[in-house]
Order: C-alpha cells, then structure tokens, then sequence
C-alpha cells in the first residue's frame, strides 16, 4: 500500500506538470499572449521541479518521509489552485514555479522510501511499479488535457481544477495509509515506547542523543546533492543521459501534437487519446520484470556461495533495463520521424510510440536503481542531483519543443518531423554508444 501511495504522488506530480500544454492555446487566447510564452508554463514548472529536488532532498534526510510528504503535497495544492485563478500570464507563471518547487519530492524522496520498504531483491518488482506511474502522469495529461481544451462546456482552467481535486485525494489517502519508513524515526518511536512499557530511561535511539539543533543538520544536509553533482562521475555520467533522455521526452510530447492534428487532422481530444500507445509501451516494460528478477536471484546466490552469506548484488546489476531499452528510444523516433506522411498509416506512428515508452522507462528504472544500491542512505541527495539538472535542461526544451514548429511551417510539417526525430535519436544514440564502449560503472 505505501508503494501505491508514492506511485500516486508520482503520477499526479508529474500529471501536472505539463497538463497545462493540453489547452495551450485556449489558455493563450485567454491571457492575450502567444503560445509560445503560454508555454512557459509548463517550462517553469519544471524548472521549479529541478531546484525544490535539492532541498527536497535533503530535508527528507533529516525529517523523514511522511512530514515531508504531506507537507509539500498541501503546498503544491495550494500553488495549484493560485494557477487555476490567475488572471494574468505573470501570476500563472508565478504559480507554476511555485507548484513545481513543491511537488519534487515525488521524484526526489520516492527512491530513498522505497529503498526502506523493500530489500534488493524486491525492488526488481517494487520499483517498476512508482515509475510505471510516475510516466504515466505526463501520458495520461494530454488525455484529459485534449478534451478539456477543445470542450465548449468547460474552460481551459479545468484543467488545473482536475488536477487539485485528483491531488486533494491522494493527499487524503497518504495521511490515512502512508506509513512511516525512516529507520531514525522508527528507531525513535521504538525507543520511546520501550521507556513507556518498562520505565527504564536508558532506551534511547541515536536521533534523540543528537547535540546539533535541527537547523544546523538541515544545512548539513543541504551539500551533499552538490558534492556529489560535482565529484562523482556517476551521478555526472547518469544525470548526462537523463537529460539527453528528458529533453527528447519533452519535446517529442510537444512534437506528437502538431504530427497527429497537423499531419492526420485529428481533433485536440483525438491526439490526447494518440498518447495511450506511449502507456502500452510503459506497461511492456514489466514484461522483462520476472527475467531480469531470476538473472538477480541466480546472481545473488553465485554471489553468496563467494562471498558468503553477506553478499549483496552489486548495483551493475541494475542495468539490464537499459540494455534491453535504450536502444528502442532512438529507433523509435527514427522510425516516427521518417514515417510521418498522410500517406502513411497513423498506426505506424502508434506503434513506433509503444517503442519509445518501453525505451524511456527502461532507461529510468536502471538509472534510479542503480543510484539507490550505490547510495542507500544518501539517495535522496544522488537522486536531487540528477533531477536538478534534467528537469531544467527539460524546462527550457519545452519552449524549443512548441516554437520550432510554428517557426518552420514553411518548410513543410513533413520535413520537419524527419530531421527533429533524427536528431533526436543521434543524440540518445550517441550517449548509449559511449555507455556500452566503457562497459564499467564510469
């Protein structure tokens, strides 16, 4: 259950991230302003995700996970609701930030909580699950975005408005049901009720002996996503490639638009609905889950009749989801953007976007996971470090993503959907490539 509570916050966090793009243009119309800055507001969201990741972080390291959890998901709403009600471009974008400063600890603590849940071996099952979610709120956005754009019935507001009252209950269920999984918190509680029961003062756990004031070991905390952006090549190697990826993901969402209503004509709420062969691709990812489960078991054992029984499956092991996905990222985009003519089948493109889920997920499940086994405790503070930098190289992205095809109609739809799918799958293509010549942890 405590899984399926921070898959929720993933879901619903990154859902409004770019829920607002849905009905871009009524929202431009509405504030008089061009879609291109209208857009802004999916980029500084996102740009707010990356810098409340680094204090996200760091706080869940100090608190603990539930606090941190409600309160910044009460925040978000909070700011959510500003965006609904703004009257004016500049208090939306204000907003926007605000929500997304907020809403990063789904991303930033989800790897630190679930990592206390569940042992090595359990996160080959649990993990996929938070980030089957996670992707899916950016997925399943421009199907409610689309209908809610082109509805004469409602105003693009709604679509802010649908995102509260979503967030409001999951908010409720994470109050209810979300247990507490920080081990020094847990430690404490089981200290002060081991006082209570037999009066011995002596039960006391090591967060209650603490001589420095909370302050002092919250700024404490505050360095290590920085150290570790700054020293550790993996985090640098790892946050590359998930900025390349990101940037792909947020501008492709951006391109899949203008393919679907430009090239096959179809209606806003139709080209939301084109998204779902994304979500089949995220769910095919689970399909590798049971192998990749049995070639860690067969590992862990090889492992303990070695080493004994204190071993554990080293973080490498993590990879295979990227082995077997990355290379289906940039193929397919080759494949959408050379298959992109009314001539041509929408299906084509459908099926190439089943493709590109199932990459994209692969790619994010090997990379948290392999932060988490290297980092344990301090994952949270890896994790900021690689949410810092992909989602404000992400932010500005979306703004490239909607100018350049208004920019370039002249040159013709077609033509620009070849060349942004090719160099969108070089650039992924060119950083799988330096990964598998290595073949090491750097």
């Amino acid at each position: 259950m405590a899984t399926i509570m921070i898959a929720a916050i993933g879901f619903i966090v990154d859902f409004a991230s770019s829920v607002d793009s849905a009905a871009l243009p009524q929202a431009a119309a509405d504030f008089g302003v061009s879609p291109v800055t209208e857009s802004l507001a999916t980029g500084i969201f996102l740009i707010g995700f990356g810098f409340g990741a680094l204090f996200a972080g760091s706080i869940s390291e100090t608190v603990s996970g539930n606090p941190v959890y409600i309160a910044t998901m009460a925040i978000y709403m909070i700011w959510i609701m500003g965006s609904a009600l703004a009257p004016n471009i500049g208090t939306q974008l204000v907003f926007r930030f605000l929500a997304g400063f907020f809403g990063s600890t789904s991303l930033t603590c989800a790897g630190g909580s679930i990592s206390d849940l569940w042992d090595p071996m359990e996160r080959v099952f649990a993990f996929p699950v938070f980030a089957n979610a996670a992707f899916m709120g950016p997925i399943f956005e421009p199907v409610v975005g689309g209908f809610v754009g082109q509805s004469n019935l409602v105003s693009w507001r709604w679509t802010e408005w649908i995102t509260l009252i979503i967030s409001g209950a999951i908010l409720v269920l994470i109050v209810i049901f979300q247990p507490e999984t920080f081990a020094p918190i847990l430690l404490k509680w089981k200290a002060e009720h081991f006082r209570e029961i037999t009066g011995d003062d002596r039960y006391v756990a090591e967060v209650e002996i603490r001589a420095d004031p909370f302050w002092k070991r919250l700024l404490h905390a505050l360095y290590p996503p920085f150290i570790l952006t700054a020293q550790e090549p993996i985090v640098i190697l790892f946050a590359l490639y998930l900025t390349v990826v990101y940037i792909i993901l947020f501008t492709f969402l951006d391109g899949y638009t203008y393919i679907f209503s430009d090239t096959y004509g179809f209606s806003e709420g139709i080209t939301g609905l084109a998204f779902i062969g994304i979500a089949v691709g995220l769910c095919c990812t689970s399909l590798l889950v049971p192998v990749i489960y049995m070639w860690a078991k067969r590992d862990l054992k090889i492992a303990r009749k070695k080493y004994g029984e204190g071993a554990r499956l080293p973080p490498e092991q993590r990879l295979w989801f990227a082995m077997f996905g990355a290379p289906a990222v940039p193929a397919s985009l080759f494949w959408m953007g050379w298959t992109n003519y009314s001539s041509i089948s929408y299906w084509s493109n459908l099926i190439s976007s089943v493709l590109f889920g199932y990459g994209i997920l692969c790619i994010f499940i090997s990379t948290y996971q392999y932060i988490i086994d290297s980092y344990e405790m301090y994952a949270a503070s890896a994790l900021a470090s690689l949410t810092l930098i992909r989602y404000i190289a992400a932010g500005g992205m979306t703004v490239v993503g909607i100018s350049c095809p208004l920019d370039i109609d002249d040159f013709g739809s077609d033509k620009c959907a070849n060349g942004a799918g090719s160099l969108r799958a070089w650039s992924d293509k060119s950083v799988f490539s330096g990964y598998k010549a290595h073949r090491t942890r750097f």
